[in-house]
């Protein structure tokens, strides 16, 4: 690990800071990631990813409320934030070897994995390599490749909505040349379409999450989460065909999510779920509820997996 000014990949991207936490890069199997540590060092360890369109800094409003009884690790996946943008596959099952061998770089040997949307397709890949690593996994509204990811996009307006760019995202080269120089257009409208309330992103915060999109191959990396989808959802099948996960695992839905029941729908491939529904907010949960989501994870965390929640059925 070294300094910024030496190791950060992306340096045209200004860095946000949050107090009580610093900013580190380390070396994951080749490729760059950026952390974000603080917290209580001699705690036991979360680690935090986010999905798309965001960047770690999704998780700011939740952290400090963790940051008292664990120690908090906000990592961007490899093509996010300030990270490095790789050529080649972004396959969940590649990222979720980046990312573990990161947390490992960090002195981190065991550790709950806490994560929303794309970053819960990697979160899933990685406890189903590294289960034995883990002491609790936590999935925050996400359809995941080849578990809950619906094959077909539905075309009813009131449903289409919310997962027509599944599908958009892996037509080859059309993405890039309608999305190129409109970056904020489009990041912007997942923001405001996809939250309870339009305004709980300023515009400050869609400008920084924009920026990191048109960074430095960011719309490249983005995409290609959705386009090598299929591959990570063989591998989920292949992976599940052996065993299911043991691991407790925390199913994190809202009143106005995408996922209704995340616990139910990865209940069939795990033995030990539990479920929480969060009130008033939409997709962006630890956007909108960050204390709820907090104290969530803080049960789920302390508990040894066994939040105060609902058994999935």
């Amino acid at each position: 690990m070294t300094g910024p000014t030496v190791s950060n990949p992306v340096p045209d991207l200004p860095l946000r800071q949050l107090g009580g936490f610093t900013h580190r890069w380390v070396d994951a199997d080749g490729v760059r990631l950026h952390a974000v540590d603080g917290g209580r060092p001699d705690g036991p360890a979360v680690v935090l990813l986010a999905g798309f369109p965001q960047t770690w800094w999704a998780w700011r409003k939740v952290m400090p409320g963790l940051a008292d009884r664990f120690r908090v690790l906000a990592i961007d996946l490899p093509g996010q934030g300030h990270s490095e943008r790789p050529e080649g596959s972004y396959d969940t099952h590649i990222v979720a070897a980046h990312v573990h061998t990161a947390v490992q770089a960090l002195g981190v040997s065991t550790y709950t994995l806490v994560a929303h949307d794309v970053g819960a397709w990697v979160a899933f890949s990685l406890a189903l390599g590294f289960e034995s690593h883990l002491r609790g996994v936590a999935l925050l509204d996400a359809g995941i490749p080849g578990i809950s990811l619906p094959e077909s996009i539905p075309t009813d307006p009131d449903r289409a909505w919310k997962t027509w760019h599944f599908a958009f995202h892996t037509v080859p080269d059309l993405p890039e040349t309608l999305l190129a120089g409109r970056e904020r257009d489009y990041v912007g409208w997942f923001l405001r379409a996809k939250t309870l309330s339009p305004d709980t992103f300023d515009d400050a915060e869609i400008d920084h999450y924009a920026a990191a999109v048109a960074a430095d191959g960011g719309l490249r990396a983005s995409l290609a989460y959705y386009r090598d989808a299929a591959e990570s959802a063989r591998k989920n099948r292949e992976a599940l065909g052996r065993r299911h996960l043991t691991v407790p695992v925390l199913g994190v839905s809202s009143s106005h999510g995408s996922v209704p029941d995340m616990a139910a729908a990865i209940g069939p491939w795990a033995e030990n779920t539990t479920r929480v529904v969060v009130p008033d907010a939409g997709h962006f949960i630890p956007d909108e509820q960050p204390e709820a989501v907090a104290a969530a994870l803080a049960d789920f965390i302390a508990d040894g997996g066994c939040p105060t929640g609902h058994p999935a059925r």
